[in-house]
């Protein structure tokens, strides 16, 4: 895998008046997705990587129109599109990896950034400097192996200046439940506990793995 071409965004777009300390205010309008995608397990990246060593890879085809659950093995995944990557540029001088998530936002890989929801991101630089990328059909509460449902969408924004708001980090607003079509049937929950909440999340993730693949005898790599 070529590192150099991750992630993938549009941008930078500049923001006429936009000066450090004001705010940009991102509408996500819409998401329209293109109906296949791709997850993989790419060695010595995600949180299990010393678990997972070996290449891995999942192709998605899922219907565009009505974004009916996709299937992977027994299992149908509840697709909801969004992008991973939405940022500003850092005021930090030089070239920055678009990899790791920012002040300013970047790729913060939130799935309730999806339709309907209001993202404010703090400006640092004159401009803004506005990038969007990254986007997915659906995600867990973060990308455990790495990846997501990587899938191309087209993506309708709306931009807004908010002069003085003096953000300290981005904040967002849904507009309503973000887990409704995904627990009324109840759900499983595995838990970890350690020294700090990275050796606990990697136990909790663990465990998980290991409750799906015995209860589904499926491969603890899917």
């Amino acid at each position: 895998l070529d590192f150099s071409k991750v992630n993938p965004t549009l941008g930078p777009i500049v923001l006429d008046g936009a000066e450090p300390g004001d705010a940009v205010k991102v509408t996500l309008i819409d998401f329209k997705p293109c109906g296949w995608g791709w997850t993989a397990n790419i060695p010595g990246f995600g949180l299990l990587a010393d678990q997972f060593k070996e290449p891995a890879i999942n192709i998605w085809k899922y219907d565009a129109n009505s974004l009916a659950p996709a299937m992977f093995g027994p299992a149908k995944v509840p697709l909801k599109p969004f992008a991973g990557t939405i940022g500003l540029a850092p005021a930090e001088p030089g070239h920055h990896s678009v990899v790791p998530p920012r002040r300013v936002g970047g790729n913060m890989d939130i799935r309730d950034l999806a339709k309907g929801s209001e993202l404010y991101l703090p400006v640092e630089v004159k401009g803004a400097l506005f990038s969007l990328g990254d986007t997915h059909a659906a995600q867990g509460d973060g990308e455990v192996c790495g990846t997501a449902i990587e899938s191309q969408l087209d993506v309708v924004v709306k931009l807004e200046l908010v002069k003085k708001a003096n953000l300290k980090f981005p904040q967002f607003r849904t507009p309503g439940p973000v887990t409704r079509h995904l627990d009324e049937k109840g759900y499983d929950v595995a838990t970890g506990i350690g020294a700090d909440l990275m050796e606990g999340a990697k136990a909790a993730v663990s465990g998980m793995v290991d409750l799906r693949s015995q209860r589904h005898n499926i491969a603890p790599v899917e």
